[in-house]
């Protein structure tokens, strides 16, 4: 019989035990190449229900996913699926990495600001306080609702002496204005949304004044100003993403815009949709984003409290963007956005 004691092991600390080896499987590699590609093919993807355009409008929130693909191939200590997330994260600052730094500058003859008031804005009052405080020369609203109109007249006449509204949009000017008229952005078809509502709302739905272009009188020439909240976007059981309404508008609105005589053009306005979908290329050939060209960050604008997308606009042409930002949120469920330019 032996009389060796046996001395239990003891095991090893877990930052001396032996790493498993790297893994060379493909499987979290596959991921990877699939989001790479549908962010570097996104203007491929059918507009089936309007997939590829919703899918365009949330564009950059695919960028998230390559933190959640990294920390499982490190988890899993997969070789392969590492290396596979290099062609997303290179997509991905492709086509955003821009918008990362600050491209603003000192200087400019005008700051314009845009802002969708919100019809059911509780607040009024103090939007028209915050807005006069923001020191714009031309101020546009959207979504101007009979009974808040006065509200933003009387708020705003001491700071803008001349204004025009016509319909739900309007512009508020520290120069004078000229040559008013509404432009038509409003499909005489609603669509899918004329079975949701009665005959009548349909019918004055269609009938309805949504954007108008003026001319404002500066020390360097005149200014062709629009004014636009197109129609909005639904995702609706039986048609997907719906965006008839704003399509149309979008192809009404460049439409004017490529038949403007004035070189020096503003579009301030609520578009409802970002300039990474396909249905705003027709404009944004024609016009540059303030927030692209001089802005800092993405500029996100809706919804107020939490902004996923930047749906509210300031598109030049014939000027230079020197700067670009949001403004505080207000009683709106959008934020202001604000940009200084210059000739």
């Amino acid at each position: 019989m032996s009389d060796r004691v046996k001395i239990p092991r003891i095991p090893l600390a877990p930052w001396k035990r032996r790493l498993a080896p790297w893994d060379r499987r493909p499987e979290l590699a596959v991921p990877a190449l699939l989001l790479g590609l549908l962010m570097l093919l996104h203007a491929q993807i059918p507009n089936i229900a309007g997939m590829g355009s919703l899918v365009e409008n949330l564009l950059p929130w695919f960028g998230l996913y390559v933190p959640v693909l990294l920390a499982a191939a490190l988890w899993r200590r997969s070789a392969v699926g590492v290396v596979a997330l290099v062609l997303p994260v290179t997509v991905w600052l492709s086509l955003f990495g821009g918008l990362l730094t600050d491209k603003s500058h000192p200087g400019g003859d005008l700051t314009v600001v845009s802002h969708n008031v919100g019809a059911g804005n509780s607040d009024p009052v103090g939007t028209a306080r915050q807005l006069a405080a923001s020191g714009a020369d031309l101020l546009a609203l959207e979504e101007l609702t009979d009974q808040a109109r006065g509200t933003y007249e009387k708020g705003l006449a001491k700071a803008y002496p001349y204004h025009e509204v016509r319909g739900t949009v309007g512009l508020w000017s520290k120069l004078p204005l000229s040559d008013t008229r509404p432009v038509n952005v409003v499909e005489g078809d609603v669509g899918p949304l004329a079975k949701t509502k009665p005959p009548e709302s349909a019918a004055e739905a269609a009938d309805e004044v949504r954007a108008l272009r003026t001319t404002v009188t500066t020390v360097h020439g005149p200014l062709a100003v629009y004014v636009a909240h197109l129609g909005s976007v639904r995702v609706m059981p039986r048609h997907g993403f719906w965006t008839d309404s704003r399509d149309f508008g979008v192809l009404a609105l460049t439409k004017a815009i490529a038949a403007e005589p004035n070189k020096r053009v503003v579009l301030l306005g609520d578009l409802n949709g970002t300039t990474d979908d396909r249905v705003f290329h027709g404009l944004t050939s024609r016009l540059t984003s303030a927030q692209e060209t001089a802005g800092n960050g993405f500029g996100l604008t809706w919804p107020a409290s939490f902004p996923i997308a930047r749906i509210d606009q300031i598109l030049v042409r014939g000027v230079r963007p020197r700067s670009s930002w949001v403004l505080p949120e207000t009683g709106s469920d959008h934020l202001p956005v604000a940009a200084r330019i210059s000739w």
